[in-house]
């Protein structure tokens, strides 16, 4: 059996082991890396980011005091690495640009591939914050708890956005299907049993 991530950073902060914080980087780096190529619409970017984020991760790993679990740590300091991108190099209008290329010219990435256009598309109308709710809880399987933790919001907002990015993505998703196109099944998440439908990433 595997090693829980907790043993895994108490092991790589009591002997700095470098191998069980690579243990670590394999068993997050895919699902980060779609989660912020969701996030931003640039795989190089969402590249970058990860990169970053697991750097800061190793570099204040002394600072991860066990309150949560790792992985909402590591996903809050890849979230404060895409803000930071957003501020300086406007990402919403990536994303946007990247959308338009996408309806040109889709993508051949195998962490995409699962996303549909109109689904892109739906999320592209959601805010950011909305955005990252959704995608964490939709797409990477957080709870709201740890979603509320990873973006450092307050639960209820949290609650609050994705119940909202449902909303928005369901009236976009419905334009898109009375065009003739087929609307992406919804399904129950396991790990939120909420009232609503949850979209299949």
């Amino acid at each position: 059996m595997e090693p829980a991530d907790i043993e895994l950073v108490t092991l790589a902060k009591a002997a700095q082991n470098e191998r069980a914080f690579a243990v670590l980087v394999r068993r997050h780096q895919a699902r980060l890396r779609a989660f912020l190529i969701r996030l931003c619409g640039d795989g190089a970017l969402a590249d970058d980011i990860a990169q970053e984020a697991f750097m800061k991760a190793h570099a204040g790993l002394a600072g991860f005091k066990g309150g949560g679990s790792f992985r909402s740590w590591l996903y809050a300091i890849a979230y404060r690495e895409f803000l930071q991108d957003a501020r300086k190099a406007k990402a919403a209008a990536r994303l946007e640009d990247a959308l338009k290329d996408n309806a040109a010219s889709p993508r051949t990435d195998t962490l995409e591939a699962g996303m549909s256009l109109d689904l892109r598309k739906a999320l592209s109308c959601l805010d950011e914050m909305e955005r990252a709710a959704i995608l964490l809880c939709d797409a990477a399987g957080f709870s709201h708890t740890e979603a509320a933790s990873a973006l450092g919001a307050p639960l209820g907002s949290v609650k609050t956005y994705v119940a909202r990015a449902r909303d928005k993505m369901r009236a976009a998703l419905s334009d898109t299907s009375t065009e003739g196109e087929q609307k992406p099944t919804a399904v129950a998440s396991p790990s939120q049993p909420v009232k609503g439908k949850h979209y299949v990433f």
